[in-house]
């Protein structure tokens, strides 16, 4: 990785830092006050033995003395610990927030690339490893002052000894160096295995049906355990690293202290030193023992806050390809009886990916305000991708997909997705009360317009024969219910949403045929004045729709009704008997 590359990761958690540097600074100087309290012990240590205790003097007042700097260094311990801890929740959490926020940006497309188990690692574990190297930086700037003053006073006590119990301290830096060049690839080891673990649970907790279904419990357990393998053996070499090189930095400072003990106790006994100022300077010698081993810790954890900061950046840095106009256009409210909601596709041409074979060419499609369109196709043929790019979850390599004669690309993206709701074939419910999930893209709708909206999904009957009604809380993704089931509550949510443009793509698939009836009708209640697009198979649904629009094998787009098509089309009722045929 390049200096510049590596300057931009961390120039995403600096950016975080510099909005809380008043609190960061308010930590260093109380940490600057717990470090002169430190500081203060040994020499006030020195002057009880040499007065109170050698020169017959008083006791009390040294010990009174002694007293009051420990517990103002302890007052200052709990205070500078605080506003550590305060500081780098408070970086974590702004973190997560905007890595979150930027997630929920990121279009339909990167989302189809990435792992959800890496997105959680990036957002969990990757930022608790930010946030225990933030925690340091007020901590390590206080232990950085105190060994500076320790050392500044040792020099002037005695410059001889001092060069002695200090000339360890440049091995030291070297060790310290050494362990961070070496730790650095271990720990980006480590996190990177962290995260394929987090991708087989997620994927192994949200298909769990699948997986049971297949009775592949045991393949499952089998890439756990690769993984699991996989971690152990990289958190090992990190801790042969580890224990290869801390432990060397916590000994050499042990060294000076031996040599102090040594040199220093013939120097008392020669009358060269007084005894209080043997014990002051090993005092400061031992103080210096743990500020240099946190600054080793910090070292450690900065080394893996920037292989965090790099996975992090890595989801920050991608674009945002769906974005809101530089000039945004809106659109036209909605006026009396006037119909709003016309569709157009003009020569559209798209695909999933670059190296991809287009879904369509040239594809031209005009649906009127208010009317309601069925769209049938075979497999591939993009009836589903019609509805993606109406939405803005991609846009088409050219041509323009407009809504009531704008490009949804001169709206605003949220305009456009609240202009148009989307029932889909895989409903997804969250784990809230049924309430809830049919009013969660207005969450302030009152009872009333909720069980009206459950009416007319047909929805109504079975959630009033739930054990808390529209209270009770449904389980991951909805699995509670029955396709059917989740399929009405779907459609209910998007009746609340009151878009001017509803799609059905293949929303009746999963409801059970007694009841398709009952949610036709209600159906052709929601669709009445509002523009529609049914995506569907089954005739049924079909002639729901005012007319119907076949997408053919060879991208051609033919328009009429279902029973002109049955009649004149064999590639239209071809279609229709295949999905019949797998039960669709």
């Amino acid at each position: 990785m390049s200096g510049e590359e590596l300057r931009a990761n961390w120039r995403v958690l600096l950016t975080e830092l510099r909005r809380q540097k008043k609190g960061l600074l308010i930590g260093v100087a109380i940490g600057l006050a717990w470090s002169v309290g430190k500081i203060a012990v040994p020499q006030l240590t020195r002057l009880a033995i040499d007065k109170g205790i050698v020169g017959n003097g008083s006791l009390t007042l040294w010990t009174l003395l002694i007293l009051s700097a420990a517990t103002i260094a302890g007052i200052f311990a709990g205070m500078r610990r605080f506003y550590a801890f305060r500081e780098s929740r408070l970086t974590e959490t702004v973190l997560r927030e905007r890595l979150f926020e930027h997630i929920q940006r990121l279009h339909i497309g990167y989302h189809d690339r990435a792992q959800t188990g890496q997105l959680m690692s990036r957002a969990s574990s990757d930022l608790s490893l930010v946030q225990a190297f933030v925690v340091m930086i007020p901590l390590t700037l206080s232990n950085v002052a105190m060994v500076v003053a320790v050392v500044i006073i040792l020099l002037i006590s005695d410059p001889f000894l001092a060069v002695i119990a200090l000339a360890p301290l440049p091995l030291i830096n070297v060790a310290a160096r050494q362990f961070s060049l070496r730790i650095h690839p271990a720990v980006m080891a480590v996190q990177q295995e962290q995260a394929q673990l987090a991708g087989v649970v997620e994927e192994t907790v949200s298909g769990v049906r699948v997986v049971k279904g297949f009775g592949a419990e045991d393949v499952q357990a089998r890439k756990l355990e690769t993984e699991a393998n996989d971690i152990q053996k990289v958190s090992m070499d990190a801790a042969r690293i580890r224990s290869a090189f801390l432990p060397a930095i916590d000994l050499l400072p042990s060294i000076g202290l031996v040599a102090v003990l040594g040199i220093g106790g013939h120097r008392v006994m020669n009358g060269d030193m007084t005894l209080g100022g043997l014990v002051a300077f090993n005092t400061y010698l031992t103080l210096l023992i743990w500020p240099l081993r946190t600054i080793g810790m910090t070292v450690a954890l900065a080394q893996r806050a920037s292989t965090a900061l790099i996975r992090v950046n890595e989801v920050l840095s991608e674009p945002s390809v769906i974005v809101d106009p530089a000039v945004p256009q809106h659109l036209p409210q909605r006026h009396g009886v006037e119909q709003v909601g016309s569709v157009e596709c003009d020569r559209v041409t798209f695909s999933y990916g670059t190296n991809d074979a287009p879904i369509f060419c040239d594809l031209s499609l005009s649906i009127a305000a208010g009317e309601s369109v069925a769209i049938v196709g075979g497999t591939g043929s993009g009836k589903s991708t019609i509805a993606r790019l109406l939405v803005r979850f991609y846009d088409p390599q050219s041509g323009v997909v407009r809504i009531d004669g704008i490009d949804v690309r001169d709206l605003p993206v949220r305009e456009v997705r609240s202009a148009v709701g989307v029932v889909f074939e895989d409903t997804l419910l969250f784990s809230d009360s049924v309430a809830a999930n049919i009013s969660f893209a207005r969450p302030d709708t009152s009872m009333e317009d909720i069980e009206r909206a459950a009416k007319l999904a047909g929805a109504h009957e079975f959630i009033c024969q739930l054990p808390e009604g529209y209270d009770t809380l449904l389980g991951e993704r909805g699995y509670s219910l029955s396709g059917g089931q989740r399929q009405r509550i779907a459609i209910a949510r998007a009746i609340v949403a009151d878009p001017r443009i509803l799609v059905l793509d293949d929303a009746t698939s999963a409801v059970d045929p007694s009841k398709e009836q009952e949610i036709r009708g209600a159906l052709t209640t929601v669709m009445q004045g509002r523009t529609t697009i049914v995506i569907a198979h089954r005739p049924a649904t079909i002639q729901l729709a005012d007319r119907v629009v076949f997408l053919t094998d060879n991208g051609q787009v033919l328009s009429g009704q279902h029973d002109e098509l049955i009649r004149d089309n064999a590639e239209y009722r071809k279609v229709l008997a295949t999905f019949e045929e797998v039960g669709q």
